[in-house]
């Protein structure tokens, strides 16, 4: 099988699936063994899986540390994945690690500790990304959260389990116009 055709049977190819697993650390991946889906996995030659979704949902994990030197060692062409779900861990920050998948077009952050909506704009350089959750973290407390994604990632389609709209655009260019340009301060005048 070439890697065309590996690239090709991939995409139709169950995740890769270590949710529940109490993971700690990215590392502790290589030792445990993936979820029965309904269909069974399909593995390379060398025993690597040939799929394009990693879902690590539901464990511990707190920072992506050697995220892709593992994913290296599980996946046969990491540089394809197009699917990664993170949700419901401990991650405060979105790891820059994330931007090296330049074929990521679905990412699951939601239910982690994510702070700063500054945050989102390392999603930016994502060409494929369209489905973005963030729902669950404390910046969506955040004033104009919503808007603010939508305007820094504008070809997101799919964000926090509803469809993107026009409407929904505009609004974000509108905000986004609002917020950029600087205050005018009013200075009051003493009546004398």
């Amino acid at each position: 099988m070439s890697k065309q055709d590996s690239v090709n049977t991939s995409v139709q190819e169950p995740p890769l699936d270590y949710s529940f697993r109490s993971i700690h650390v990215i590392q502790d991946m290589i030792s445990e063994e993936p979820r029965a889906g309904l269909r069974p996995l399909k593995h390379s030659k060398s025993g690597k899986s040939l799929t394009q979704a990693l879902w690590l949902k539901n464990n511990v994990l707190n920072d992506l540390k050697d995220f892709s030197q593992v994913v290296s060692q599980v996946i046969e062409h990491p540089e394809n994945l197009a699917w990664i779900d993170l949700s419901f861990n401990d991650l405060t920050s979105i790891d820059p690690i994330l931007t090296t998948f330049f074929n990521l077009s679905v990412l699951y952050l939601h239910g982690n500790s994510i702070h700063r909506l500054g945050e989102v704009n390392k999603l930016a350089v994502l060409p494929r990304l369209r489905s973005l959750t963030l729902h669950g973290n404390p910046i969506e407390e955040e004033k104009g959260y919503r808007q603010y994604v939508l305007c820094t990632l504008p070809r997101i389609t799919t964000f926090d389990f509803s469809g993107v709209t026009k409407a929904d655009r505009v609004t974000a260019e509108v905000w986004k116009s609002m917020n950029i340009k600087p205050k005018k301060v009013r200075v009051k005048q003493n009546p004398l």
